[in-house]
């Protein structure tokens, strides 16, 4: 700032002002409201003189030292950036115990009343996982891959799947005439597939398991029907297709309700010969079928075993664990 052109500025204010003053009160004496003091000379010397003695001015300008540098005293480096750093601190033993044994949220901090950052966006990425599971679809390559064709329930859209499961537990009229037309009657175990409440499920475990219950099946030369995909369905669609194809077991792979842990956990349920009116002590299942839970291969090769003893024992549910007790 030009402090000569800042000095005349100031000049010609202060004579309005001291104008303006004289015509109300000619016996009072204008004071400055602006005095300009230079750091490095006398601070008792203002370059501008007060023309009376006054009170303190109601601003004060000061003119700060320049710092002069030469190549041989260079400017202090700043300190290099260092990333940002959570809370790392230690948990006591038994946090760090249950820890190994849950993926729960426990042990995670805050920051006064609220998650920690770190926290609470995790937390958001898992939800957006979920309502993606939800509302995803099982590709068109996979079903390929798995040669199996698809049918359809009395369900129009995703919302109605939700808020109406009763629609998801009854096949379209052109499903029924499908199934009839394509699938082997009367087998002695019928696999179905549905995406349910997460296609991610399907997408990540469902090949493994079929493979692996496929194989099983042919190694206890256990007959096999024909294998479809049912979008939209619930657990419970078993009984209606018990009814058309009549087989002895059927083992129906189906997306589970994803959580905040895991959006991509599968479920096996089977039933001994299901019909309408079955009820749910008749079923059993094995859930929790993904990479952080049961490993899908070894599921597959599990179900074999228990569609084994299902038909050893004519029973399924409550009944079968009554029989081999």
């Amino acid at each position: 700032m030009n402090e000569q052109l800042v000095s005349m500025i100031t000049q010609l204010v202060m004579e309005k002002m001291e104008q303006g003053v004289e015509s109300q009160t000619p016996e009072a004496t204008a004071q400055p409201l602006i005095q300009f003091y230079d750091k490095t000379g006398n601070s008792q010397h203002s370059v501008t003189e007060p023309r009376a003695a006054a009170s303190e001015p109601l601003i004060k300008l000061y003119q700060r030292e320049q710092v002069h540098t030469t190549p041989e005293q260079p400017l202090p480096e700043a300190a290099p950036a260092q990333p940002f750093q959570f809370d790392t601190a230690p948990l006591n033993d038994s946090v760090q115990a249950a820890q190994t044994y849950t993926p729960a949220r426990i042990g995670v901090g805050r920051a006064g009343t609220r998650p920690k950052t770190k926290t609470w966006l995790k937390f958001r990425l898992d939800h957006a996982a979920a309502v993606d599971a939800v509302y995803g679809e099982v590709s068109e390559e996979l079903l390929q891959k798995l040669n199996v064709f698809q049918v359809t329930t009395k369900v129009t859209d995703k919302e109605e799947y939700i808020t109406r499961p009763d629609l998801g537990r009854r096949l379209s009229d052109e499903a029924k005439a499908l199934i009839q037309q394509k699938c082997k009657q009367q087998p002695t175990v019928q696999i179905i597939i549905s995406n349910g409440l997460s296609a991610s499920a399907i997408e990540e475990n469902v090949q493994d398991v079929y493979l692996a219950l496929q194989q099983s099946l042919n190694n206890l030369n256990i007959n096999m029907g024909t294998t479809f995909y049912i979008d939209k369905g619930r657990v419970a669609l078993m009984d209606e297709i018990g009814e058309i194809l009549q087989p002895d077991v059927v083992v129906y792979l189906i997306g589970e309700r994803p959580g905040l842990v895991s959006a991509e956990s599968m479920s096996a349920y089977l039933c001994y010969k299901p019909r309408i009116g079955t009820v749910e002590a008749e079923r059993m299942v094995i859930s929790n079928i993904h990479k952080g839970g049961i490993p899908p291969l070894e599921a597959g090769a599990y179900l074999g075993t228990v569609v084994q003893k299902i038909l050893h024992y004519q029973a399924s549910g409550v009944e079968l664990v009554a029989k081999e007790g």
